[in-house]
């Protein structure tokens, strides 16, 4: 097996999306334009992908990844729109983008079209939460849009695999696919949480960072392979699973949580950029597989599909947000009350993603070419029209509705008073543990730890303060940057005595990862 090709698509994703970094293009546009240049480059391989794999590969550790840094209490409690969105909207649009371009595409059979709409169906709320959290978009439309785009791909990859069924000959039905969805998705669940309480028992029984970071890259392949198995929703059960964990990661050793946050964060990276240059890469030979679409008919179908996409998500997100307040009294008690610019950011932040192409890779050779090729290219285009057309205007449209921000002076001083009642606890506990003769410490030692319980105390306070009029720096700001220049004074003391020989380098990786984990201590304590 030649690995050349893999390597050199890996690193030069991730290349471009970090060069994108320095741009003001959204990532996932360069790495597609990227890709497409070097795509008629001679040479260059053709990267197939064995549609077996695709998604068993791709979803489990995106979902993983997202899930885990998701919050339990938040999503339970926006539980009822989260299912409109995540269920009712991803069949509503697979139907409605289905039967549309089955009305506009010629000699497109309807299975085929319906494969189409479970393909484009579920919106990839990644990009939509990240700029939800830097507008200050409020929090419960930031948790719905993270909620749907957890839960909707079991939707959507269980249409798909029910219209792909009828497509390719195999004898579907609607009413099999109802009972299919049914039992996928009360598997899924019911997977999840046998698996989970094990696996959160065997992570926090590990006692090595390793060990439990290498459980940790297993986790979301077991939960999937094991539903997948058994004829469940892997992507249900990955969702319940990564949950769980992330609400008892504080159980969890810290180094093991420090290696396992930036573990996630590469993986994640990696893939999501491998797949964007595939995109890239892969267009100009499923442009020349058209067949009897190739041409400006093409470019017309894709317009016309991604146009539906978008008016379709109006049409069932502002009924869907304000009908069951009319309908039902419960939820108007219940609920506090939606306004119609949070169903507008809603409706817009539909971009489709990373999902969306993996199921669209996963299409099996048994389907015929034609019509493959043509969801491949119309997944693409939808892809990225939904990331330029909505993407790029999101953060400004949600800046002209002019929401109300978000009151950090509120958030700091809760965040405050938080940390008093527990720094008060862990000083109770301090003066409990060296009233006992076997916790004797010299004098300095015990200072130092009630200077390190109070600087951290006094932290959140500093914050409220006013910022430096000389230098304009915050006191956090301050704080790092004294931090930084002290531990970078002692870290070339140490190289340089690594240098005349006086220490040796293993002596010297002691010391310089002592100062890390002090420099990533300052830093925190300041943020």
């Amino acid at each position: 097996m030649d690995v050349m090709p893999l390597l050199l698509l890996v690193a030069g994703s991730a290349a471009v999306a970090a060069a994108a970094r320095r741009t003001p293009a959204p990532a996932p546009l360069l790495l597609v334009a990227v890709g497409l240049a070097v795509s008629y480059i001679p040479g260059v391989p053709s990267y197939t992908l064995d549609p077996h794999i695709v998604l068993p590969l791709l979803l489990p550790p995106l979902l993983y990844t997202s899930a885990s840094d998701s919050s339990y209490l938040d999503l339970r409690a926006q539980m009822r729109p989260v299912a409109l969105l995540s269920v009712g909207y991803v069949l509503f649009a697979t139907v409605v983008v289905g039967w549309a371009a089955y009305l506009i595409i010629p000699g497109l059979s309807l299975t085929a079209a319906l494969v189409l709409g479970a393909v484009v169906a579920p919106p990839d709320a990644v990009a939509a939460t990240a700029v939800a959290r830097r507008v200050g978009l409020p929090s419960r439309i930031t948790t719905i849009l993270q909620g749907e785009s957890l839960l909707n791909d079991a939707t959507a990859i269980t249409a798909y695999k029910v219209a792909l069924g009828a497509a390719v000959g195999e004898g579907a039905t609607w009413g099999g696919g109802i009972r299919e969805f049914a039992l996928a998705a009360v598997g899924g669940v019911g997977i999840g949480l046998v698996l989970m309480a094990p696996l959160h028992w065997l992570r926090t029984h590990l006692t090595e960072p390793l060990l439990q970071n290498t459980l940790s890259l297993l986790i979301p392949f077991v939960a999937y392979g094991v539903a997948e198995q058994a004829h469940a929703s892997g992507v249900l059960a990955v969702v319940v699973v990564a949950l769980y964990l992330g609400h008892r990661a504080w159980e969890v050793d810290f180094a093991t949580r420090l290696q396992e946050g930036a573990v996630w964060k590469m993986v994640a990276f990696v893939l999501e950029s491998a797949v964007f240059a595939l995109i890239g890469l892969q267009l100009p030979i499923v442009l020349k597989r058209l067949g009897k679409y190739e041409g400006t008919s093409a470019a017309w179908y894709a317009v016309a599909v991604f146009l539906v996409v978008v008016v379709a998500r109006f049409v069932w997100v502002y009924p869907a947000t304000f009908l069951p307040r009319i309908l039902s009294t419960r939820i108007k008690e219940r609920e506090q009350n939606p306004t119609w610019r949070g169903a507008m950011v809603t409706s817009w932040a539909g971009m489709r993603g990373v999902v969306s192409l993996a199921i669209a890779f996963a299409i099996p050779p048994t389907m015929p070419a034609g019509p493959r090729n043509l969801i491949l290219f119309l997944t693409f285009t939808t892809v990225i029209g939904t990331l330029v057309v909505q993407g790029v205007t999101l953060p400004p449209l949600i800046r002209l509705l002019k929401f109300p921000g978000r009151d950090r002076q509120a958030e700091t001083l809760a965040e405050a008073n938080a940390q008093a009642q527990a720094s008060r606890a862990a000083e109770a506990r301090l003066d409990e543990l060296l009233a006992d003769e076997r916790n004797t410490l010299p004098q300095p030692l015990a200072d130092r730890l009630r200077m390190v319980l109070e600087r951290r105390r006094n932290a959140v306070w500093e914050r409220l303060g006013q910022v430096n009029p000389i230098t304009g720096e915050s006191v956090d700001d301050t704080y790092r940057r004294l931090s930084r220049e002290m531990i970078g004074a002692e870290r070339e003391v140490f190289v340089r005595l690594r240098d005349l020989r006086y220490i040796d380098d293993e002596m010297l990786r002691a010391l310089l990862r002592r100062l890390d984990l002090e420099e990533a201590a300052a830093y925190r304590e300041a943020g």
